[in-house]
C-alpha cells in the first residue's frame, strides 16, 4: 500500500545541513493503522510530510497504491494528492467559514459540482456527528470538535490514506479517547490505512497495529505494537512502553524486602491463567505482590507484575525455575541474599 525505499530529507541552514529523514525504508500495509513515534526532532514529522511530498525529499522514492510520488509531474502529483488525506494538531482551520464551508473547501478545490458538495459534506457531517454544527464557525467549537471537522475535511475526497500529525496532542485525554475511537471506526468502516505520528505510547497502544520508533532520522525499531510492547529491544523504546506500563519501585520498598524481587511478565492467554496461584500450591514459598498491571492492546492481554517472594532458597529457587517454564519472561531485580 505505501512503500519508502531509502527516504532522505536534508534541511539547509546558514550555518549546517539537518538531517530530518536519514534513509527511511518502510512498509505499510493496506487498511492498517500504523504508528510513528518518537520524541521532538526525531524525524516523524518530517517523515509524514514527505508521504504526500509535502516535504519533497532529497532522495529515495514513496510509492501509494503502486504510484510513485516521486516521479510525478506536479499536475498528476496534485491529483494523486487528493486520495490522500491529512489532519493536523492544531486543525487548521479556516476561521472566517462555517464547518460546511471548511469541509467544502477540499471538495470545491476538486472541482467537484455544488449538488455534489451539499451531499457530501451532510455524509461526512454525519460520519464526525457534527450534523448540529453546520452553520458554526471554528471559535465555537470545543478542540475535539474542531479535530472532528478537520477529519471530515481529510475524508472530503475519499482518500484511501489518512495521515495524522500528531493529531490529539492538543486535546485532553476524554477527548483524545474520543478522537482515537473515531478514527478506529473510520479505519474499520471505510477500510482506511492511517498512518499517524505522535510522542504519546497510550495512543498506538489504543488504535495502532504495527508501529515504528524513530531516533535521529532513523526508524531504531518496527513490528506489531503487542510484539514491541512486550518484547522491546531498543532503549529508547523501552523508556517509551515505560511512560505506559509504569513499574518503578520506591527505593525504600527494596530496603525492606527480605527476599528475592521478580519481575514477571504475562504474554497472551497466559495473563489470563492462574500460574501465581498455582505457585503458591506447589512450593513453600509466600508472596508480597508489589505492583501489577494488565494492560490489552489490540484485545490481547499483556501482563507485568513485580512480586517479593520468601521461603527457604531452594524452594524459591525451584519456584522460579517454574514460573520461568510457565512465563518464558522472569527477572530477578533484587537479591536479598546477593
Amino acid at each position: 500500500m505505501i512503500e519508502i525505499k531509502n527516504l532522505v530529507k536534508i534541511y539547509e541552514t546558514k550555518k549546517q545541513q539537518v538531517v530530518g529523514v536519514d534513509n527511511v525504508s518502510l512498509q505499510i500495509k493496506r487498511g492498517e493503522i500504523f504508528g510513528i513515534v518518537g520524541y521532538s526532532g526525531a524525524g516523524k514529522s518530517s517523515l509524514l510530510r514527505c508521504l504526500n511530498l509535502l516535504e519533497k525529499p532529497n532522495s529515495g522514492e514513496v510509492i501509494v497504491d503502486d504510484l510513485s510520488l516521486t516521479t510525478l509531474h506536479p499536475k498528476e502529483l496534485r491529483k494523486a494528492r487528493l486520495k490522500i488525506g491529512m489532519i493536523f494538531q492544531h486543525f487548521h482551520l479556516i476561521q472566517s467559514k462555517t464547518v460546511f464551508e471548511n469541509i467544502a473547501f477540499a471538495l470545491k478545490a476538486a472541482h467537484k459540482s455544488k449538488a455534489e458538495i451539499d451531499e457530501r459534506v451532510k455524509v461526512l457531517l454525519e460520519m464526525v456527528g457534527l450534523s448540529d454544527k453546520r452553520d458554526v464557525f471554528p471559535a465555537q467549537l470545543s478542540g475535539g470538535q474542531k479535530q472532528r471537522v478537520g477529519i471530515a475535511r481529510a475524508l472530503a475526497n475519499n482518500p484511501s490514506v489518512l495521515l495524522c500529525d500528531e493529531a490529539t496532542s492538543a486535546l485532553d485525554p476524554k477527548t483524545t479517547k474520543s478522537i482515537l475511537s473515531l478514527l478506529k471506526k473510520i479505519n474499520k468502516e471505510l477500510g482506511l490505512t492511517i498512518v499517524l505520528i505522535t510522542h504519546e505510547m497510550e495512543v498506538v497502544k489504543d488504535i495502532c497495529d504495527r508501529m515504528a520508533i524513530m531516533q535521529n532520522g532513523k526508524i531504531i525499531e518496527e513490528g506489531p505494537v503487542y510484539d514491541v510492547f512486550s518484547n522491546p529491544v531498543q532503549p529508547l523504546t523501552r523508556d517509551f512502553i515505560n511512560s505506559v506500563l509504569q513499574f518503578e519501585l520506591p527505593d525504600y520498598l527494596l530496603k525492606e524486602r527480605r527476599g528475592k524481587i521478580i519481575k514477571i511478565q504475562f504474554k497472551g492467554t497466559i495473563a489470563e491463567e492462574t500460574v501465581v496461584s498455582d505457585l503458591f500450591q506447589r512450593f513453600k514459598v509466600k508472596g508480597n505482590i508489589l505492583h501489577g498491571k494488565i494492560e490489552y492492546i489490540q484485545n490481547t492481554p499483556l501482563g507485568i507484575f513485580i512480586m517479593e517472594l520468601l521461603g527457604e532458597p531452594g524452594e524459591i529457587t525451584k519456584a522460579i525455575e517454574y514460573i520461568k517454564l510457565r512465563t518464558e519472561n522472569l527477572e530477578v531485580i533484587y537479591d536479598d541474599a546477593a
